[in-house]
């Protein structure tokens, strides 16, 4: 970013300056010193509006504006996403930022500043990043910070947005319900824009988060006729699209010391236990796609008021009313479980989430080792059963462990190298084909490399070896080798590897199946 003064009708061959100044949320007296500088001895004011009404951005710096100055008003295509364009809406606008990037080069060429106004902030949301990003590596160019119309809704609100550790996700209100729903359900405040004409799939998606209640709807921020309403009260009808939702996060600190104490109380005894106690469900969700889930796992994902589970797999659970979310980091197995059991004990319904089966490297037995605390006895547990990721990978190359195979995991968190070794060359010796899960993480990468030395000990190097990579999701693929050409680079954590038996073999058409029978 170079800062320069501009270059004021000073016809020298010099090229001209490129600033991005951003005005505000629309209070003129929002504009900061640096902007209004600008403005006011800019050669070339530019600013983008929509064909139908005039720029709100011009309207704000309109004090500021030199007699004499060139306005370059840059006006929309579209304002929607339908559009007769080839390249659909976003193939319009792609035409129409290159036009205003031309339009703009026949200035700056002749050495004449340019100014492109843009509500709130430049870089937020705005359109001049689009063409800043054509020419800033053309001419010199500088951006200029402004308040944003997110701070200005805040501010309206008059209610803190975070506190502590609080997470604020800024969400486009255009995305679809299902998914807005999920995002704002694993945040602690939120901020949604672009509304109009999809306020009602906003308020849904709140409504399926569990946060209607707190949400706040905010229109013309630090504007003539500026209001803040609750969301559930407000006309869908009449919502413009530059209102803006606000979710603030909760205020934790009022009743932390009474949840405190029922703790301390509950824990020494004093306080009897709910005499109601709810069950938790741990339940397999497949590999990854939604077609691969249980109808079981399904009606209970549906019933119950708490899913917990490693982010991702969180993240696959469709969000709906009544359902709160507690998303965590790998390797909280066991915290996870414990979690999971005293929601049940306070007579709340939990499921517990997976990737694959649950069963298999997964969190049910966590929760049966948590469970072994005496204090959650008479809490029951349900295990529903998923398609296993090996199981998977072994359908897309055919029939690969269609006889006895071994799945083991190469994560030496909970068991020593030397072990894992053993069982991996006792199995491959066995002639078992063998599927390894966890096979190479950046904070272990030689491990896989030694396990193949180890393995190619007791095997031939013609031993067929598959690599499945993301199976049934974006980016699947299935790689077939050997033993003895496998690179250890080429594999990562989404990747299941299988080692085949001695008999599995490859069919003309590239499938692998190991046959039932031994010889």
């Amino acid at each position: 970013m170079t800062s320069a003064s501009p270059n004021v009708s000073s016809g020298t061959a010099q090229p001209g300056h490129l600033y991005g100044v951003g005005v505000g949320p629309g209070d003129p007296g929002l504009i900061t010193l640096r902007a209004a500088t600008l403005i006011a001895s800019a050669d070339v004011v530019a600013y983008h509006r929509a064909a139908h009404r005039e720029s709100t951005a011009r309207s704000i710096a309109a004090e500021h504006l030199r007699d004499g100055v060139i306005e370059e008003p840059l006006v929309y295509p579209v304002t929607t996403g339908t559009t007769g364009h080839p390249g659909g809406y976003y193939g319009a606008l792609a035409d129409f930022y290159d036009q205003c990037a031309d339009r703009f080069r026949e200035h700056l060429s002749a050495g004449r500043s340019i100014v492109c106004l843009a509500e709130g902030d430049p870089l937020f949301y705005g359109s001049f990043m689009y063409v800043h990003d054509l020419l800033r590596e053309e001419f010199p160019t500088e951006v200029v910070p402004g308040i944003t119309a997110m701070a200005a809704a805040t501010a309206a609100v008059g209610s803190g947005l975070s506190r502590h550790e609080d997470t604020v996700t800024v969400l486009p209100g255009t995305l679809p319900v299902a998914e807005l729903a999920r995002r704002l359900a694993d945040t602690d405040a939120a901020v949604i824009m672009k509304l109009g004409r999809t306020f009602a799939g906003v308020r849904e998606a709140l409504h399926q988060a569990g946060l209607l209640d707190r949400a706040l709807y905010v229109e013309h921020a630090s504007r003539v006729g500026e209001r803040v309403v609750p969301v559930r009260d407000v006309d869908a009808a009449t919502v413009p699209y530059m209102s803006i939702v606000i979710v603030p996060g909760e205020d934790k600190r009022a009743d932390a010391a009474g949840r405190a104490g029922e703790r301390t109380a509950y824990e020494s005894g004093s306080v009897p236990a709910q005499s109601a106690t709810g069950k938790v469900h741990v339940v397999g969700l497949g590999p990854g796609p939604d077609r691969w889930l249980s109808p079981e796992a399904s009606e209970v994902l549906g019933k119950v008021q708490h899913v917990i589970g490693y982010a991702p797999y969180v993240a696959r659970v469709p969000q709906r009313a009544g359902l709160t979310r507690h998303a965590s980091g790998n390797t909280v197995e066991v915290d996870r479980g414990r979690h999971a059991l005293d929601l049940a004990l306070a007579g709340e319904d939990v499921a517990v989430v997976s990737g694959g089966d649950a069963g298999v490297f997964g969190m049910a037995a966590a929760v049966f080792e948590a469970a072994e605390d005496e204090r959650y006895a008479d809490v029951p547990v349900n295990v529903v059963p998923g398609i296993t990721a090996a199981h998977a990978a072994s359908s897309l190359a055919g029939a690969l462990l269609g006889a006895d195979h071994a799945l083991i995991s190469l994560s030496d968190r909970l068991k020593p190298w030397d072990v894992l070794i053993d069982r991996l060359t006792s199995a491959v010796r066995a002639d078992l084909a063998v599927a390894l899960y966890n096979p190479r993480s950046r904070s272990r990468p030689h491990q896989l490399g030694e396990a193949l030395d180890a393995v190619r000990e007791v095997a031939k190097p013609d031993r067929v070896v598959v690599v499945a990579r993301n199976v049934g999701r974006d980016g699947e693929d299935l790689r077939i080798t050997t033993l003895g050409d496998l690179d250890p680079e080429s594999v990562d954590m989404s990747c299941i590897v299988v080692i085949g038996a001695s008999s599995t073999r490859v069919t003309p058409s590239g499938r692998v199946w190991t046959p039932r029978w031994v010889d």
